[in-house]
């Protein structure tokens, strides 16, 4: 990220940039097909949200770019080493450019 040394183990919910807890978050729309268990979710962005403080599970209710996390679906996706993706690494083609920004700058 920036040459800050990340805190490992993450904090429960999430991956941790220095000492700010980031919950992974799915932007996702129904598929146009339905499967066999019913429509499955696309992933359209990933995006990064600061961990509420009062329940670390939960994140803030804005994303880092400024959406609002209320329909966002938790990835629960945690770093287990540094210099790993803040996102899950499948998802690298859909992060969302504005929360890569921003977790840089932290």
């Amino acid at each position: 990220m920036t040459g800050r040394s990340s805190r490992w183990p993450p904090a429960a919910g999430g991956a941790t940039l220095d000492t700010m807890a980031i919950i992974v978050l799915f932007e996702v729309r129904a598929a146009q097909q339905a499967g066999p268990g019913g429509d499955e979710p696309v992933v359209v962005a990933v995006h990064a949200a600061g961990s509420d403080p009062d329940v670390p599970e939960d994140p803030l209710p804005i994303t880092l770019c400024g959406q609002d996390t209320a329909p966002m679906e938790h990835a629960h996706y945690e770093r287990t080493a540094p210099g790993q993706p803040w996102h899950p690494p499948e998802f690298t083609d859909v992060r969302c450019p504005k929360c890569e920004r921003a977790l840089r700058g932290l």
